[in-house]
């Protein structure tokens, strides 16, 4: 219609259309659709023909106040606050918490470092760095953490392997196989992990375990391996005899240790230790109360040698 218009103005001699005093048509020019309505609001506008709708100054003050509010907020960094506020009353606060792959960590450590409230939208909620929150409690691996609107959170969690209990001074720790500490030891179904002690103990137990428990027979019985000055490992077995080991030549000791506990039953027998340490003898220590009978029947021997003697006379 403006285009006509114009062709009509140019015919009758007319000026053509002018916004602000400046003309918007030119011989064989045509405006696109969607810029024509805008065009002749602008030419009524500068001809003194547009008439403001009733409470056009109130909304344009009141659009001036809320762009100004929006504007104060984001500068005093609570736009985010306020996007939270807004967004978790509009159906997306945070209802629902689905926790899977945790065993050691505590459901309730997970959702602290979450770091929700009662109205935590999902809008503006950042998994991201709730990921990171949680990878940082002990027994955490990895996480991953996923919003599944309208509502839910869903935290999948990766644990470290307890490989055992590692016992350095008066402390106790959970340690991982390559010697790395977990958590502070406590209890419960930690109690059926190896313990090892000593200095040096977490960093060399995986490969010498592994050795120990190639002898099944000898393997079930230890209760604990024990590092002695970083060279070599005494073994303390479940009924407290205590298994010196040579340095070098780890295998072959062990398998000699089971030979002798599978022909003649030597772990089963009254003594305290079995001391390896030596290539060519085996050394046994008694324990206090086998050594007062040993005694006792040394001393009796020769009164019943005598009396037998006697009998025979």
């Amino acid at each position: 219609m403006f285009a006509l218009r114009s062709g009509q103005n140019r015919r009758m001699g007319g000026s053509a259309p002018r916004v602000f005093g400046l003309p918007l048509s030119a011989e064989h020019f045509v405006l696109p659709r969607l810029l024509r309505k805008p065009v002749r609001m602008l030419s009524r506008f500068g001809r003194g023909e547009f008439t403001p709708p009733p409470y056009a100054a109130s909304m344009l003050t009141a659009a001036f106040l809320a762009a100004s509010s929006l504007y104060g907020a984001y500068l005093g960094g609570h736009f985010p606050a306020m996007v939270q506020g807004v967004t978790a009353r509009s159906g997306f606060a945070v209802d629902q918490i689905k926790v899977s792959g945790n065993r050691e960590t505590s459901e309730i450590d997970i959702l602290d470092k979450l770091e929700l409230d009662g109205w935590t939208s999902l809008v503006g909620f950042n998994p991201e760095e709730a990921r990171e929150r949680i990878v940082s409690l002990p027994w955490v691996r990895d996480a991953a953490v996923r919003k599944v609107y309208p509502d839910t959170i869903e935290v999948r969690i990766d644990e470290r392997d307890a490989f055992a209990i590692w016992q350095h001074g008066n402390q106790l720790s959970v340690v991982e196989k390559d010697g790395k500490i977990i958590a502070p030891y406590a209890g419960g179904r930690q109690a059926t992990l190896p313990l090892v002690v000593g200095f040096g103990a977490a960093d060399r137990a995986a490969d010498f375990v592994a050795r120990v428990q190639a002898f099944p027979a000898l393997g079930s019985r230890v209760k604990g391996y024990i590092r002695v000055g970083e060279r070599r490992w005494d073994l303390r077995l479940d009924n407290g005899i205590t298994v010196k080991l040579p340095e070098n030549q780890v295998d072959a000791a062990l398998a000699d240790l089971a030979d002798l506990d599978r022909e003649n039953a030597l772990l089963t027998r009254d003594i305290a230790a079995v001391d390896m340490r030596f290539s060519d003898r085996l050394v046994v220590q008694l324990t206090p109360e086998a050594v007062e009978r040993r005694a006792d029947l040394l001393k009796n021997k020769p009164k019943a040698l005598k009396a037998k003697a006697e009998k025979r006379i």
